[in-house]
């Protein structure tokens, strides 16, 4: 009797494992694209870095119209 023969459970765990190994890789790759993405865009990008955004600030009323 070899030793080495495979029993249905472990090819039932195998298939588990490579279904579970290709959604986890989809989801890195998604989450790798969104990342591309963002920081090709990074000029449309605001963070919170304690800096007074320009684009939240009222605009400045010229000193005529006061």
């Amino acid at each position: 009797m070899p030793l080495n023969a495979e029993h249905e459970i472990h090819r039932r765990r195998r298939s588990r494992n490579v279904g579970l190994a290709a959604v986890l890789a989809c989801f890195v790759a998604l989450v790798f694209g969104l990342t591309v993405v963002k920081v090709q865009q990074g000029d449309m990008m605001e963070a919170f870095d304690h800096q007074p955004r320009v684009s939240v600030l009222p605009p400045e009323q010229p000193e005529a119209a006061r």
